[in-house]
């Protein structure tokens, strides 16, 4: 009988921690409506308005890539809300979001001008892609490398991604690699080449900075 119980015991008390590891997994419930920075004197509704996506469709066609973010950094008042924002802009013939993650939430994304080539890698290395027109929705899982990439050559493409997290991250994998001050030797290494010419990617990746 003592058995029984302590077996039974055993297995609430498995369950409640896998279940504590899961909530751990993503953005903290909070116990409040939402949370007040501790340096403000009292709030209204500015507080819950986020203006720093004004003009972003009506301005230039960046050189390449360019991500407008409304996440927690600047968007306090999404603190304990589990989401955020941001507006994705790809030039035409080649403008491209290099392979990333987000290591705190999927990313749900939306094609509101022209049209993407995206992708990302499960676990076992399996690449998924897809041609997405306007209008069309793809989902990159948490944490999986993932990129897009804009292949028309006239037409710049803009892209809405949510994310369920109000602080996503994004760690991006060309940095992280090669501009984070990993030895030359243990890159070289790792890719099976030289490190004249890890050196030289490194080079490369500086001078677009």
């Amino acid at each position: 009988m003592a058995s029984t119980l302590l077996k039974h015991f055993l297995c609430l008390l498995l369950a409640a921690f896998a279940a504590s590891l899961m909530v751990q997994a993503s953005d903290p419930d909070i116990l409040s409506d939402f949370i007040v920075p501790a340096n403000s004197n009292g709030i209204d509704g500015n507080f819950f308005t986020f203006s720093g996506m004004r003009g972003v469709f009506e301005a230039p066609t960046p050189p390449n890539f360019k991500v407008t973010k409304a996440s927690m950094a600047e968007f306090p008042a999404l603190n304990g809300q589990s989401v955020s924002l941001a507006v994705l802009q790809y030039a035409a013939a080649g403008g491209v979001n290099p392979p990333h993650t987000h290591p705190r939430a999927a990313e749900l994304l939306f094609v509101v001008e022209g049209s993407l080539e995206v992708g990302f890698v499960d676990t076992t290395n399996k690449l998924f892609t897809q041609t997405l027109q306007l209008g069309d929705i793809f989902v990159f899982p948490k944490g999986l490398i993932h990129f897009q990439y804009n292949v028309d050559a006239k037409q710049p493409a803009i892209a809405i991604s949510a994310f369920g997290s109000a602080n996503a991250g994004t760690a991006s994998i060309p940095t992280t690699l090669f501009a984070t001050g990993i030895d030359d030797n243990v890159l070289a290494k790792a890719f099976k080449t030289d490190v004249a010419t890890i050196q030289k990617i490194k080079a490369g990746l500086a001078a677009k900075a």
